[in-house]
């Protein structure tokens, strides 16, 4: 009987899955959960270009976010990622609850501007977070399902045609309900269109030009990593 030739990708993810590579998940979790808490602050403020586009500060963070979220699909599977996607979202729910505690509580009069300040963010925040949930829930889910489904399609070929494509699907999920729940009755309708199409180009852009790249180097890292450990042993 012919020797059965091992799966040296499917033995790395095994091993991964088994404790090695820990460090490397907790490293990606930890940054993944920061950048989307990041965002959420960030988008309080509205980035105008000329007058003529609209978004908020945390589009720029949030791709590299998408990014991380790739890599957790790719290497440690969807399963991993949705785990890792649900516990996002109640790192998220506790920035509301802790910073809203921080708006209710009193301040002495002399910090009376500095309160006002940390007022007029924070009471906005839950609104955003509410927002970004909604996109973060639809969009990160189907993103890392997507991942996995089209790894499966190309056999675990061309990387970049899993970031990119799950992405460009994943981002009409985040972006409509994101801005909506946002930004309506904030700004005009115009605007929330612009805010829209400008969030979903740009976010699409800055995962081709910065994301991809990135996941690719990411993701050979942590492969290294592994592969080094391994020979340690």
């Amino acid at each position: 009987m012919d020797k059965v030739t091992e799966n040296p990708f499917k033995n790395r993810v095994a091993g991964l899955a088994k404790g090695r590579g820990n460090s490397s998940l907790m490293a990606v979790t930890a940054i993944f959960v920061t950048l989307y808490l990041t965002s959420n602050i960030m988008a309080v403020k509205v980035i105008s270009i000329f007058g003529l586009f609209y978004f908020d500060a945390g589009t720029i963070t949030f791709p590299f976010a998408y990014m991380l979220g790739d890599v957790l699909t790719e290497i440690w599977g969807y399963r991993m990622a949705r785990k890792i996607i649900f516990l996002t979202l109640l790192c998220n729910i506790l920035l509301v609850v802790f910073t809203m505690i921080g708006v209710w509580l009193p301040s002495p009069d002399y910090l009376a501007e500095t309160a006002e300040a940390y007022g007029h963010i924070f009471t906005y925040v839950p609104r955003i977070v509410l927002a970004s949930l909604a996109g973060f829930l639809a969009g990160e889910l189907s993103n890392a399902w997507l991942m996995d489904r089209i790894k499966v399609w190309t056999k675990g070929r061309w990387l970049w045609v899993r970031t990119i494509g799950s992405s460009a699907v994943a981002y009409i999920f985040d972006s409509v309900p994101f801005v909506l729940i946002a930004f309506a009755g904030t700004v005009s309708v115009h605007d929330l269109l612009m805010m829209i199409a400008f969030q979903y180009v740009s976010k699409l852009a800055i995962e081709a030009l910065f994301g991809t790249p990135l996941a690719y180097a990411v993701i050979g890292l942590i492969n290294k990593v592994s592969a080094w450990k391994d020979i340690r042993k």
